[in-house]
This record gives structure tokens, sequence and C-alpha cells, in this order.
């Protein structure tokens, strides 16, 4: 943890590798959603199974881009908020 001259703390920055997918499946097919991906060699095209809804019901998307090394301040998505890719297809 870094400490500011203040006294206080400054936020830990994370750095995570995003993926941008299209859904292929169920009512928000279509829907452009953003995954935190852990997945090496994943590349735009291919075919992965992502949670999706509250209930986090495995649906398979499309990989449209993939975004690496970005950190929490410049996420697509909130970093506590994101879900992420359970598997390449």
């Amino acid at each position: 943890m870094i400490h500011s001259l203040a006294g206080g703390d400054i936020k830990q920055i994370k750095v995570c590798d995003f993926a941008k997918v299209e859904l292929l499946e169920g009512a928000s097919r279509g829907g452009i959603y953003w995954y935190i991906t852990k997945i090496p060699g994943l590349q735009a095209g291919d075919m992965v199974l992502v949670p999706f809804g509250r209930m986090n019901a495995l649906t398979k998307a499309k990989v449209l881009r993939i975004d690496k090394n970005v950190s929490s301040q410049v996420a697509p998505v909130r970093m506590n908020m994101a879900k992420s890719i359970y598997s390449k297809c």
C-alpha cells in the first residue's frame, strides 16, 4: 500500500486484461459486454462461455476485441463489478 504525503492511503492500481464480447444466445443476443479474461492466447474471433445475468447463466459469446494490461483507472467497467470469462469453447 502506498501512502500519500497528507497521511491518507492511495488506492492500489489493479491491472487486468479485458475482452469485449457479443452474446450469441438468449434474450440479450447481440448485446455487447466487457469481461475480465485470464485465458492465455485468447484472440478476437474466439468463442467463449461467459456468466450472464443475476444467475450467472453460462452463455456463448464471440470475442470482438482484447485490451491487455488495462489499469483500474481506465477500465471499461468497474473492476469490482466485472465478471470473468468462464472458458474458451
